[in-house]
Order: C-alpha cells, then sequence, then structure tokens
C-alpha cells in the first residue's frame, strides 16, 4: 500500500486533513521534508498546508514548490480550524492556570484565553500541546478533536477560536498529473520582465479576455534581489482545456519563467 506523507506531528490540522486520504500515514517534521518524500518516491502523495484565511499564505510551501520540488498540486483539502480546549478526564474550567498551543493557535483564541484568565505557552504545535499536559489538571491545551482522540484526553470547550471563518487549505502534491474532472482549478508560478511597465496587468488581462476566473494571486520575494517577484496564481479551468492552453501559450511569451503547478479538482 503506498504511503501518504503529512506535515506532523500526529493530531495536527494536517493529519486530519491526510486522514480523509486515507490511513496509510506517514508524518515529517518540515514542509520540505514531506516534499522530498514525493519526490525520491518514499511516498506516492504529500499533504502540507499552503494558506489561512486568516494567516494567510505558507511561505516555505510556495517557495519549495517554485524552487526546489518537480511536483504536481493534484488536490486540495479545504477545513474549517476549529480549536477547542483540550485536558484531562478530571480536570474543571475552574482548575486551569496554564494554556499550551501553537503560536497560532494562541493567537486565533486570545478572546476565550483572556475572559479565562489564562496565561498562554508557546508549543511547537498544537498536538505536542495537547500530549505536553497529560496527567496535570491544572493545564489545558488548544488544538483539533483528533488530537484529543490521539491521547485520550476531553474537550472540555470546542469552538473557542475568535473568528468562526478560520479555514486552512491544504494541497496534496504527487509526481502525477490529475486528469480533468468536472470543476477543476489550475495553480501556475511565474516572474515578469523588469524592464516592461504594465506587465502583470497585461498577463491579467489574458485571463479576463477569456472570461477565466481568478480565484487567488499572491507575490513572494523570488530572493534574486529586492523588488524581485514570484507571482502564484489560481485560476478555474484545467491546462488540458483548450482556453487555458491557450492563456498559458501567451503567458509563456510575456514572462521570462512560468511553472505550471498542477490542474486539480476543486474541493467541495
Amino acid at each position: 500500500m503506498s504511503l501518504i506523507s503529512f506535515l506532523g506531528p500526529k493530531g495536527t490540522f494536517t493529519h486530519e486533513a491526510a486522514s480523509i486520504l486515507g490511513n496509510n500515514l506517514i508524518s515529517y517534521c518540515t514542509i520540505p521534508a514531506v516534499l522530498e518524500s514525493v519526490d525520491n518516491g518514499e511516498s506516492l502523495l504529500g499533504v502540507v498546508p499552503i494558506e489561512n484565511s486568516i494567516e494567510g499564505p505558507v511561505g516555505i510551501t510556495l517557495d519549495s514548490l517554485a524552487n526546489k520540488f518537480d511536483l504536481k498540486i493534484f488536490k486540495e483539502i479545504i477545513l474549517p480550524i476549529n480549536q477547542n480546549l483540550i485536558v484531562n478526564p478530571k480536570t474543571r474550567i475552574e482548575d486551569i492556570r496554564d494554556v499550551y498551543s501553537h503560536s497560532q493557535a494562541l493567537a486565533q483564541c486570545q478572546e476565550f484565553i483572556n475572559n479565562h484568565d489564562m496565561k498562554s505557552h508557546y508549543a511547537v504545535s498544537t498536538a505536542s500541546a495537547v500530549k505536553s499536559i497529560i496527567g496535570d489538571n491544572t493545564k489545558a491545551a488548544i488544538g483539533n478533536a483528533k488530537s484529543a482522540e490521539l491521547y485520550d484526553l476531553k474537550i472540555l470547550k470546542d469552538n473557542i477560536q475568535d473568528n468562526d471563518n478560520n479555514e486552512t487549505r491544504f494541497v496534496v502534491v504527487s509526481k502525477e498529473d490529475c486528469e480533468p474532472s468536472k470543476i477543476n482549478k489550475t495553480s501556475i508560478i511565474f516572474s515578469i520582465y523588469e524592464d516592461q511597465p504594465g506587465s502583470l496587468y497585461k498577463i491579467l488581462g489574458v485571463f479576463e479576455k477569456e472570461n477565466i476566473n481568478l480565484t487567488k494571486i499572491e507575490s513572494r520575494p523570488s530572493k534574486e534581489g529586492l523588488g524581485k517577484y514570484l507571482f502564484f496564481v489560481d485560476f478555474y479551468g484545467h491546462r488540458k482545456d483548450d482556453v487555458i492552453r491557450k492563456i498559458l501559450n501567451e503567458i509563456d511569451e510575456q514572462t521570462y519563467f512560468l511553472k505550471v503547478l498542477g490542474s486539480y479538482p476543486e474541493f467541495r
């Protein structure tokens, strides 16, 4: 059975996303390590976060896909990020003095933490935070339901995040392209010529001319000097569609670097 790698440890939201694909999972401690496991054939698929609706893009994922690995986005998974207060079985809310979690999770639950006079402590991940409180009724952790289940702890309060519109988008990467489905998205990266004014405007105009909707555009430093950027664009359509082929050919003519990250089904 083929392995599916994911950004660990077990009990994280990435673990939850990877579990949608199957149970033959293996965790890695960094995003490049997950991508490397697919690139060298240790895993068939890899699951990593690429953007969050509140925190924005995951830079290391974008940079790694752009520069380090020749992999394809095979699928996307979007999960609501519901944070829970996780405790030992006999812990009561009034017992808790300290709460542990990843810095992002703590930031997402500041109102709850302040209202209950808890002291925040950073952890490497939500899962490691949950593991660290085992056996101590004065401590709590913030994490997802899967981490509570993993360590036989209980959820004392659910959905304690300040913002209920918090979602994370994960991408499933593979060496293989995904064939067209009913509704598809395509992800690309490109760089524009520095000495041509209006270059980005002209490229975006190609999509408008063909009535293709963009779902995301991000810029990242190219790491080749100040003012030099890579542009990441997601849009509807599959690279095998005639109109998308035409668009990609036009963009290729107007840029000095273009990379198609993949075409894949829209998550529904």
